[in-house]
């Protein structure tokens, strides 16, 4: 008769594949997991009461260092939020170079996730690959706003500066470097063996699941409901692109990794779409007063970001500061299913689950 113990194994906070600090305590019989718990916490900045004492303008740095992969959306949501609250209306050319910073994030985001995913399960040369072609994005990222992560470049009312001379020329003539990209991708990896049994039917969960869990995004998407407030609530001008929203029904990393790639072949639809709409002149920021003050009441406004739904609530009493406000984080509620998904699975599945969901711990921490 095979005896077996019981051992409780940390995964973290200091583990490379957790991407930040992040503890995962579990629970292993033999090699199947019994019981895991998620314990976070450990970069908490408290950013919400922080935001209580802080003049709108000076809570956008803030919104850089919660999913800091994808700091532009971050900067649109508040300044959106802000924006509903007092009834600014954007200038045009700014709405096009918000989409195009927020679409070159967005695909920057998942090339990140690509490269490093597969590096979580031991492949080394996707990880190069994604961050020469992140690299270029950030480059552009850089001459629009100053800085290659935190960028502080959304403000209310607009964006802080014009993009220079020959930009969006050189952002169209990227897409199809990128496109030719991703087929890369896909024939590296894609077509694996290895990879294919590493992912497939694995970290499987239902629509059901995904609704009751509250899951946004890939997440949600991978098994089956096309939601994507891009489409289906629109704001900013998403309504003037052509662009689907690719879903799969397998509920598996395997769906969750195709529908990231097919993420970024849509977000270079739009990218190209928006440079050759783009306005050869306009204001990039309306007419706003030099201290804004959101009037007395409350709103609640979300976007699609890269790993879901972000959603910014904002009480305010007429001051420059907000009386309360509150962040809805994808990255916080699409990691409340992990327990579930890891009971039951071999040890050797946890890496692939945890890197599939696709967690950034700044946002996850508020």
């Amino acid at each position: 008769m095979i005896r077996t113990e019981e051992m409780m194994l940390n995964v973290g906070p200091q583990h490379p594949s957790t991407h930040g600090v992040f503890r995962l305590v579990v629970k292993i019989d033999g090699e199947i997991i019994t019981e895991a718990n998620p314990v976070i916490g450990y970069l908490h900045r408290g950013t919400e009461k922080l935001a209580e004492n802080l003049q709108y303008t000076q809570i956008i740095p803030y919104t850089d260092r919660l999913d800091y992969v994808s700091a532009m959306t971050n900067n649109y949501v508040l300044c959106h939020a802000v924006e509903t609250m007092m009834g600014i209306k954007v200038p045009e050319r700014a709405e096009y170079l918000r989409i195009l910073a927020m679409e070159l994030g967005r695909i920057s985001s998942h090339i990140l996730w690509w490269g490093t995913f597969l590096l979580d399960m031991g492949a080394v040369s996707p990880f190069l690959y994604a961050f020469r072609d992140r690299e270029m994005i950030l480059n552009f990222l850089n001459e629009l706003s100053g800085a290659r992560l935190t960028f502080n470049y959304m403000r209310v009312g607009g964006v802080k500066w014009d993009a220079p001379e020959g930009w969006v020329e050189r952002v169209k003539d990227f897409v199809p470097y990128m496109r030719e990209q991703v087929k890369g991708y896909h024939d590296l990896v894609t077509g694996n063996e290895i990879f294919l049994s590493r992912v497939k039917g694995v970290g499987k969960y239902t629509k059901e699941d995904a609704l009751n869990y509250s899951l946004s995004g890939v997440n949600l998407r991978s098994t089956g409901v096309k939601w994507d407030l891009r489409k289906d609530e629109p704001y900013s001008i998403y309504d003037r692109f052509d662009f689907d929203v690719p879903t799969l029904d397998g509920g598996d990393v395997w769906a969750r990794y195709q529908l990231r790639l097919k993420e970024i072949e849509e977000s270079l639809k739009i990218v190209e779409q928006a440079c050759e709409q783009f306005p050869a002149e306009g204001d990039i920021l309306a007419k706003v007063p030099k201290i804004i003050k959101a009037p007395k009441g409350e709103a609640y406004v979300r976007i699609e970001a890269p790993r879901g739904e972000i959603g910014v609530y904002i009480s305010s009493d007429g001051k420059k500061e907000p009386y309360r406000l509150k962040l809805r984080r994808p990255s916080f509620y699409n990691l409340q299913i992990l327990p579930k998904l890891l009971k039951g699975e071999n040890i050797a599945n946890l890496i692939a689950i945890l890197g599939g969901i696709d967690i950034v711990l700044g946002e996850v921490d508020g």
